[in-house]
Formats: C-alpha cells, sequence, structure tokens
C-alpha cells in the first residue's frame, strides 16, 4: 500500500514522498537539500532511501535541490525533454517524452500533461504492485481531460488549490502577475480546486490534499472550506503545511 507524505507546499518549495514497500520516490525537490533531509526523517527516512526524483518542471520552487542532490547523492532524476532543456545546466538528467512510463523498484510512475507556463509540465500517477494509486497534479491553470482521466483508479491525490480569487484581485501582486496566474496556463484556484475534487472524489479518490496554496492570496481556512462544501463527506481533506511534512495517506 502506497504512503504519500508533502514534505513542503506552496510557493516557496515544493516536494513530495511517495512509498510502498521498500521503493521511495521525490516528486519535485523545490527547497534545500537540507530542508528535504529533515523532512524526509520526520518520516523515518533520510536521502540514502530515495531511488529516484521525478520533476514536474524546471520553476524553483519545484527544483531547488536538484543541483545539491545531482551532486552529492547520484539518485536517477527523471523530467520531461522539455524540462530537462530548460534544465541543462543541472547536469545528467534523464530525459523523456511528455507521456511517459517508468518503473522504480516496486513503484510504477505514469506522466501527463498539465497546463502551465514553464517548458513542459507534467503530472505524475504513481501506482504499486498491489494497483494502489496516488496522483501529484499541482501547477495547472485550468482542469483538462489529461488529469480527469489519470484520476481513475487513484486512491489519494494532491491537488493544487493555490488562490482565492477576490484576495488575488485585491491584493498587492502587479496586474501582470495577477493576468499569470489566473491565465488557464497559470493556477487553479480554490473554486477550481473544488471542481476538480468533486471529480475526483466521482472517479474514487478518497484521500485528498490541498497544496501549493498562496501565502498572499490565500488561507489554509479558505481552501479547506471552499473544497468541503463541493464533497459529500466520505473524502478525507488535508491542506499541506507550508513547511512542515504532511502526512497524505
Amino acid at each position: 500500500m502506497i504512503e504519500a507524505f508533502s514534505l513542503f507546499s506552496g510557493s516557496s518549495g515544493n516536494a513530495s514522498l511517495i512509498r510502498s514497500g521498500n521503493t521511495a520516490l521525490l516528486i519535485d525537490a523545490g527547497r534545500s537539500r537540507r530542508a528535504i533531509a529533515c523532512g524526509l526523517a520526520s518520516a523515518g527516512m533520510g536521502l540514502c532511501d530515495i531511488h529516484a526524483v521525478f520533476i514536474t518542471h524546471e520553476h524553483t520552487d519545484h527544483v531547488s535541490a536538484l543541483p545539491q542532490l545531482s551532486k552529492h547523492e547520484g539518485m536517477p532524476i527523471h523530467a520531461s525533454a522539455g524540462t530537462a532543456d530548460a534544465l541543462s545546466g543541472l547536469g545528467s538528467l534523464i530525459r523523456h517524452p511528455v507521456i511517459y512510463t517508468e518503473s522504480v523498484g516496486s513503484l510504477t510512475v505514469q506522466a501527463f500533461p498539465l497546463p502551465h507556463d514553464s517548458a513542459c509540465h507534467v503530472g505524475y500517477v504513481i501506482t504499486d504492485t498491489d494497483g494502489d494509486a496516488f496522483l501529484v497534479a499541482t501547477d495547472m491553470g485550468h482542469i483538462t481531460e489529461d488529469v480527469q482521466a489519470a484520476l481513475t483508479g487513484c486512491r489519494g491525490a494532491l491537488l493544487e488549490s493555490n488562490h482565492d480569487v477576490n484576495m488575488l484581485r485585491r491584493g498587492p501582486y502587479p496586474a501582470y502577475l495577477k493576468t499569470r496566474i489566473l491565465s488557464p496556463r497559470g493556477h487553479l484556484s480554490n473554486t477550481d480546486c473544488a471542481s476538480l475534487a468533486r471529480l475526483a472524489e466521482a472517479a474514487g479518490v478518497r484521500h485528498i490534499a490541498l497544496g501549493h496554496l498562496s501565502e498572499e492570496n490565500n488561507t489554509p481556512k479558505l481552501a479547506y472550506d471552499t473544497v468541503a462544501a463541493a464533497l459529500s463527506g466520505d473524502v478525507h481533506l488535508t491542506v499541506c503545511e507550508r513547511c512542515t511534512p504532511t502526512r497524505i495517506m
């Protein structure tokens, strides 16, 4: 059975731990190597226990630790070819098409495209040998057929609930940044996430974590209340902590 943790989540950095049996993976590595090691320690693990890293896209809040992980740990780092090109100075990333499947120990990772203003952004479905599955899908400007299809068969999901639209529009961000966030290649609002969570529940997902919350344009309570109102109550809903680990399932 899969265990999933958000090590930290938000504009200051993102990384998730997915493990089953003796296999453990990181999805993204968006803070320091030390911060990731501290997060893993809370789950009883160390960097030496990580078998591979899978990167969603090249933005700093998802890749900050990669140079140090590549230099000191040497675990395989997987990314789409577009993301690998954007990170060309990093070194030996394992390049893949946008849609790909990779097996690591007892886990199988399937990538699918997501709409975001990056070189080539993907989400992941991670499945173990018993068929238990978990979805990671953040940093997307709108809900697509790909992410809806990826939800099917997943027991848990990490979904983006980035901003409250009214807070964003009234907030201090410059106009160009507000336009970027609200665009079809920006980030999901709480209301958008509620729609996606409703689809997830209908697809059989029973553990939903809300991630990538904006510190300036959202609050954990707003995100939770907006999404919870869209669900039947048969789903375990949690909000990922910004700087400390959150167990999802």
